[in-house]
């Protein structure tokens, strides 16, 4: 990760078999619907995030986009979400880590590999 946040916590990890293991979050999620273009090298798909977080995202497309590609988008963060007085346009570099068909989209989850804080 390029940068860090104090409004990104951090949480602790649990690990242990598959019939008890707890999902856990590595940085806090925002549930948050934002317009969005992902950037592949196979050209722009428009999406919409479902949730992001410091380390990922989750988007609602309307195409299937492959797992492997990497993705570039920047968004503006609302100043509400993070505690901020304004809006924060950040700039992501990820790759995409599955895909799948919902009832009426695809859902693609991503890393976010590198993000940069844009000078307001």
């Amino acid at each position: 990760m390029t940068s860090t946040n104090p409004e990104f916590a951090v949480q602790a990890t649990i690990a242990g078999p598959a019939s008890s293991r707890q999902e856990v979050r590595c940085a806090v999620r925002f549930p948050i619907a934002l317009p969005v273009v992902l950037s592949t090298s196979k050209g722009d798909v428009p999406a919409r995030t479902k949730n992001i977080s410091a380390n990922g995202a989750l988007f609602e497309l309307d195409e299937h986009i492959d797992p492997g590609i990497g993705i570039r988008f920047s968004l503006r963060m609302p100043g509400s979400v993070l505690g901020t007085i304004h809006d924060v346009l950040v700039h992501c570099t990820g790759r995409v880590v599955r895909c799948s068909v919902s009832q009426h989209s695809f859902i693609a989850a991503a890393t976010i590999d590198e993000y940069e804080f844009a000078e307001q």
